[in-house]
């Protein structure tokens, strides 16, 4: 039996991603399917699916972010893209022999990934190197202008609305659709999920942990590494711990 991992934030693009796969590949069972990079990575590392389709562009972790990852907590894994990139992307996946679906995705393109991922594992050949793919797209996006990172919050503490400076933010906290900032001196809500969150945040500064909770690296003390494979967070200026799920510990390598 084949495993799959499908990641795509779209649910209608997700679904009939879905649905075309079932048809072009019977016996393919897809174990998860995930709206963002972070509950894609949880997934592979978690279900180690031989062929995982990645969209490149997701809220939070990207899905360069999560192949990057998957490499070492699920080696063995295929990767995919999902992608909708200008031309500088497809020559970097074809430079590299990295197999890659445009979107809106044909049955035809599907069906000849499909013949080329199975032949790959049927013949136990290892997943492609990414180490010069991600350079390459490096190189292109830096020339894509991209809009600032967010520098200010607006929250709610009860009926007071405070401005507050996301430097100033220790971690943020998913809390059902909405999102709490926690800072050195208190909490206050935002209107908008962690997930949307993500796309606006300094990438640099901000990197999620777990799939509840992204923090703030200048606000970290230090990351104790369990027997489990999961960490421990303890900040500078806040008493709690935050943990660190496994599949992103692998992301503090390469800081």
């Amino acid at each position: 039996m084949t495993r799959a991992v499908v990641a795509e934030d779209e649910a209608l693009l997700r679904s009939e991603l879905v649905r075309q796969l079932h048809q072009v590949w019977p016996d393919l069972t897809v174990v998860a399917e995930c709206e963002d990079g972070a509950s894609a990575l949880e997934a592979i590392a978690t279900q180690q699916p031989e062929v995982a389709f990645l969209d490149i562009r997701m809220p939070g972790l990207t899905g360069m972010d999560v192949a990057t990852a998957a490499a070492t907590c699920s080696p063995g894994t295929q990767i995919v893209f999902t992608t909708a990139y200008h031309q500088y992307a497809i020559d970097a996946f074809e430079r590299g022999a990295i197999d890659y679906l445009l979107k809106p995705v044909t049955p035809e393109r599907l069906a000849a990934t499909v013949q080329r991922v199975r032949s790959r594992l049927a013949s136990g050949q290892l997943p492609a190197n990414l180490g010069q793919l991600l350079r390459d797209l490096a190189q292109g996006a830096a020339t894509t202008p991209r809009a600032p990172p967010l520098t200010w919050i607006t929250a709610s503490t009860g009926r007071e609305t405070r401005l507050i400076m996301v430097d100033d933010v220790a971690y943020f906290r998913a809390d059902h659709k909405y999102t709490v900032a926690m800072t050195a001196d208190g909490e206050a809500l935002l209107r908008t999920s962690l997930r949307e969150l993500l796309e606006v945040l300094d990438a640099n500064v901000f990197r999620q942990i777990h799939r509840s909770t992204i923090v703030n690296l200048k606000a970290i003390a230090s990351i104790v590494r369990d027997d489990t494979g999961r960490g421990t967070v303890r900040l500078k200026q806040r008493p709690e711990t935050l943990t660190v799920s496994a599949p992103f510990m692998t992301l503090f390598k390469t800081m």
